[in-house]
């Protein structure tokens, strides 16, 4: 059976203080997940220092001399950083793995010599684009709700959405109890349903969706079309490219 840590310091004789990196930043360097997912990996008793259980977000750690194990399996050295553009398709999960076996986003990116993970996410029913990268912070960079990276959206609605419905959005309204961010929404045409251009500067679960839904207007269709300056028009459903360095460093610049 596996004991829980009682102790943060994990190298003799020192303390966290002292010695040692941020497990979640050893986590996230080694491509096991983003820096935020390391911290719920930690938190849930997932992660093993030494053969101990620790579940302390502070606990820092000795690269060279410490075991770390995630869900029983050892934790190499950082790898390369790789970092991919997929257009996700409807119908795959932005997951790693689901333990129902339905398809995700890992399973159209085979061969990359890399251990990857989404970078934020993209509902089953949703399609566009997606990065999936190894690179821990480069993810905490994107997704740290105080950057603001800004993601743009081509939303299909029922219905005819007039003035009043697109001021409510750009100004911002109550989910949850919290006021969303303003969000720029402009209509790209209008039959009987409404095409509109939606960038969020937040990223709540399924917030588009709720949003017009609770405005009057299911989303129909939904397809995010750039993150932040990166966009990539030829890319079809299910096809990836990894990013050139240049559109790396675009990305790196987000604080």
């Amino acid at each position: 059976m596996r004991q829980k840590a009682t102790a943060s310091a994990t190298t003799t004789g020192t303390t966290p203080e002292q010695r040692g990196i941020r497990l979640q930043k050893v986590l996230a360097a080694a491509g096991i997940a983003s820096r935020r997912e390391a911290e719920r990996l930690i938190q849930s008793g997932r992660v093993e220092v030494n053969g101990q259980v620790v579940t302390t977000l502070g606990t820092r750690v000795d690269t060279q001399a410490d075991r770390i194990r995630v869900d029983g399996a050892p934790v190499g050295r950082a790898e390369q950083a790789v970092t991919v553009l997929l257009h996700k398709p409807k119908g795959v999960l932005s997951t790693a793995h689901d333990p129902r076996g339905r398809p995700t986003v890992l399973d159209l990116v085979r061969g990359v010599p890399a251990r990857l993970f989404p970078v934020g996410r993209l509902d089953w029913n949703s399609e566009g684009l997606l990065l999936l990268t190894n690179d821990g912070d480069l993810a905490q960079r994107l997704t740290h709700p105080s950057n603001h990276v800004p993601k743009t959206y081509r939303v299909k609605v029922k219905g005819l959405v007039g003035r009043p419905t697109l001021e409510q959005v750009r100004h911002g309204l109550f989910l949850d109890g919290r006021k969303t961010m303003p969000a720029p929404v402009k209509r790209i045409s209008s039959q009987s349903n409404t095409w509109l251009e939606v960038v969020l500067f937040e990223g709540r679960k399924n917030q588009i969706r709720r949003i017009f839904e609770r405005l009057g207007h299911p989303v129909l269709k939904l397809r995010r079309t750039a993150i932040g300056a990166l966009a990539d028009r030829d890319l079809k459903p299910g096809e990836w490219r990894p990013l050139t360095p240049a559109e790396i460093r675009v990305l790196r610049g987000y604080r």
